[in-house]
């Protein structure tokens, strides 16, 4: 999902991960890459300390987070958003002529021995654009994780604003694969099914410091990313990473999810998301006074004076700090990470869900685990 928020108060997303492939043009290429894959799968099993395969992700103000995978054979590089909320993966294709094309890298099926082409349109919704294209299918690569026969989405079209914007090309979604194109199979769930990772996990430990010290980690867990012991809750529903939470309060009163609520964790998202009348309280109670006649924006010198925020999931309570939920614009001017419209999401329910988004997930070190259905956290190192 892409629910995020650029400095111009506009808004963005982020993230990194590897595929296969599906039909090729020419005789060799299924050999050769079915020899790629054999070569890592085999050098995986003579080497004990390859547990699991770690990648850089770049912080871009503390906005989005992306990584770098490759498409093809040769292979074409790009710039992905590791996104838990949503499970296609997709790039600009070069017959993509909308602005928010031409400022990104675009995958050239015609210079890729082993693309195929598949005969299936294809049209993705996000809280922060869209897309139009076609399914294609081929080699995908992530450091030195390889899959062959990955099905993935070449945008034909794509609206402008945050897609335009946002300082990476494509998107790689991680959520279950109930959210994923009909009759696709998603890029992790083909890395567990093919073997090419040790476990069904993966991880994110997203820092607040610029560059590259963010980590996205496939097939296991680097425990000196967090401190303590990891927390595990279990998922309430298998599409996205949703867990059931009890509680927001600021203050000692609750100001959100009284009646308790779902919470979906989405590193693909910048802000806290929720009910636009619980955010709407919520801002005229930590911002009673806004400036630029926007309630989001507020006087940096007035964080010191902010509450606390305290999320209680699964019996334990997680704080937010306020330099944690209110980003830095200019020297002066700061801007609330709170954001409405989770209504909109499924408008026939009545249950209340929240999205605790990369400002949430900087405080704490998050495990997605496949095989028994559950999120693990703990505080980033």
């Amino acid at each position: 999902m892409k629910w995020l928020v650029l400095l111009g108060l506009v808004a963005l997303s982020e993230c990194v991960v590897i595929i296969p492939l599906t039909k090729m043009k020419i005789t060799q290429e299924p050999i050769r890459g079915k020899q790629l894959q054999e070569k890592f799968l085999d050098e995986k099993s003579h080497s004990r300390s390859r547990k699991f395969s770690s990648h850089g992700l770049r912080n871009f103000l503390n906005m989005v987070y992306f990584g770098k995978i490759s498409i093809g054979t040769p292979p074409q590089e790009f710039q992905v958003n590791f996104d838990t909320g949503s499970s296609d993966l997709w790039v600009p294709s070069v017959n993509c002529q909308s602005p928010s094309c031409s400022k990104h890298k675009r995958f050239n099926p015609q210079k890729s021995t082993t693309f195929q082409h598949l005969d299936q349109k294809i049209n993705l919704s996000y809280g922060s654009g869209r897309m139009n294209g076609v399914l294609g299918c081929d080699t995908v690569q992530i450091g030195n994780l390889v899959i062959v026969n990955q099905t993935f989405g070449l945008s034909q079209n794509q609206s402008s604003g945050v897609l335009e914007q946002v300082p990476y090309d494509g998107l790689l979604g991680l959520a279950y694969p109930s959210l994923a194109v009909r009759g696709t199979i998603p890029v992790f769930d083909n890395l567990k099914n093919l073997g090419v990772i040790s476990e069904p996990v993966f991880a994110f430990y997203l820092s607040s410091q610029p560059g590259n010290s963010s980590v996205v980690m496939f097939g296991g867990v680097d425990h000196t990313y967090h401190k303590g012991k990891i927390q595990w809750i279990p998922v309430t529903r298998t599409s996205f990473w949703q867990v059931a939470m009890s509680s927001i309060s600021i203050n000692g009163n609750v100001v959100g999810c009284s009646q308790g609520c779902q919470a979906i964790l989405d590193t693909g998202t910048s802000s806290l998301v929720g009910p636009t009348h619980l955010v709407t309280n919520i801002l005229k109670l930590i911002n009673p006074k806004p400036i630029l006649d926007d309630k989001q924006v507020l006087l940096c010198d007035a964080i010191e004076s902010l509450p606390v925020l305290l999320l209680t999931i699964n019996g334990i309570i997680y704080t937010v700090p306020p330099h944690y939920y209110v980003q830095q614009i200019s020297q002066e001017i700061c801007f609330s990470s709170f954001l409405g419209g989770t209504e909109l999401l499924n408008p026939l329910e009545t249950s209340e869900t929240w999205i605790l988004g990369d400002v949430f997930l900087r405080l704490y070190f998050s495990v997605y685990d496949r095989g028994n259905n559950r999120i693990g956290l703990a505080p980033a190192a």
